[in-house]
């Protein structure tokens, strides 16, 4: 009665043709359809963090991890890290803000790379981070008047996977170790439309890393753990246990872990001679994102650790507890292969970012 009232023979035909003609769902239940080719993941990939097979140490009760979103792709975007060696876990917030002789270089390096920088390329992002590494020792520097100048410091650079023992912390010997380490080799096509000079001032000059003796390829594995207390509890509280708990699981594979500095002098290490021993650093590093994730772990497979697919490049993790550190050793550090559950992202060689 209603449909009679309202719209008569002429809504009656037309709900009539709806039910007898073919919905455009139906129709798009008989398209062809598209095979998309699988694209295998650019890394060797296992989906969940091996049980641990002895006992390890606990987590503390109480953290606030968020446990429910995807992590993959959050790992911020860079082409550099420069790693500086500070022999301390104890930075303020804000690492350029600390008071000591290791923050003069990261502020000489923010103040010439990050925003507004002489040297800030948005294709080419600078990771600043300290760490609990020690630096390399050096005698006393004086000027030719006796008076002390500041110590130097020691940085590494990744995924470069060089170390520079010895870094004059002076604005015009900073700016040298810019140049010859940290700007890209190769510029961005986007900077094509820059002069041949302001293309030359981004670019690295190799030349000028003689000025730097010592400077020499990274051999050891680096396992970097976030544990800024002063940023984040979680990771201050939660850094320190997962330090302790690699350097015992990479003690129990046969790895050696490498507590002193690195000397001044130029080594070199043949990793492919027979009864070669792999080596590494398990370090505290400050504020790098995520601390609601917290462990944060980046691991760096050095590009001479033959045979293992991740070499040259950096893994990061998190939620990342003491249960997951002896998966993470067997299967990332020694078969290549990267845990899809507690994967952030990656970096290879080519400044390429790693996403499964």
């Amino acid at each position: 009665m209603f449909l009679f009232r309202h719209g008569g023979r002429r809504a009656i035909l037309s709900i009539l043709s709806l039910t007898t003609r073919p919905s455009s769902l139906a129709q798009r239940c008989y398209a062809s359809r598209i095979d998309v080719p699988f694209t295998p993941p650019p890394v060797p990939v296992i989906d969940q963090c091996p049980s641990p097979t002895c006992q390890c140490r606990e987590s503390p009760p109480g953290l606030d991890i968020e446990r429910e979103k995807d992590m993959n792709g959050s790992m911020p975007t860079y082409a550099e890290q420069v790693l500086i060696s500070t022999g301390r876990s104890n930075w303020p917030s804000k690492i350029d803000e600390d008071e000591g002789e290791d923050s003069a270089l990261v502020r000489q390096l923010r103040k010439n790379l990050l925003r507004d920088g002489k040297y800030s390329d948005p294709y080419h992002n600078i990771m600043l981070t300290n760490s609990s590494f020690p630096p390399t020792p050096s005698p006393a520097h004086q000027t030719k008047d006796a008076t002390p100048t500041p110590s130097p410091a020691s940085a590494f650079l990744l995924p470069s996977f060089q170390y520079v023992p010895t870094i004059p912390t002076d604005p015009p010997a900073v700016e040298d170790f810019i140049k010859a380490f940290v700007l890209p080799a190769k510029l961005h096509q986007t900077h094509n439309t820059l002069s041949r000079a302001q293309q030359n001032i981004l670019l690295r000059q190799t030349d000028r890393q003689k000025q730097f003796p010592g400077a020499r390829p990274i051999n050891e594995i680096l396992i970097l753990i976030c544990g800024h207390g002063n940023r984040d509890a979680r990771c201050g509280t939660l850094g320190p246990i997962l330090q302790a708990e690699f350097e015992d699981k990479l003690q129990r594979q046969n790895i050696a872990i490498l507590r002193e500095p690195p000397v001044a002098e130029a080594e070199v290490v043949d990793t492919a001679v027979e009864g070669y021993v792999p080596t590494a650093r398990v370090g505290l590093i400050s504020h790098i994102g995520g601390h609601k994730w917290a462990g944060n772990v980046i691991v760096y497979i050095p590009p001479s650790f033959q045979g293992n697919t991740l070499a040259g490049k950096g893994i990061w993790y998190g939620r990342v507890g003491p249960e997951h550190v002896e998966g993470i050793v067997g299967k990332t550090v020694l078969d290549g292969k990267v845990i899809k559950e507690l994967f952030r992202g990656g970096i290879d060689g080519e400044r390429e970012v790693i996403r499964l």
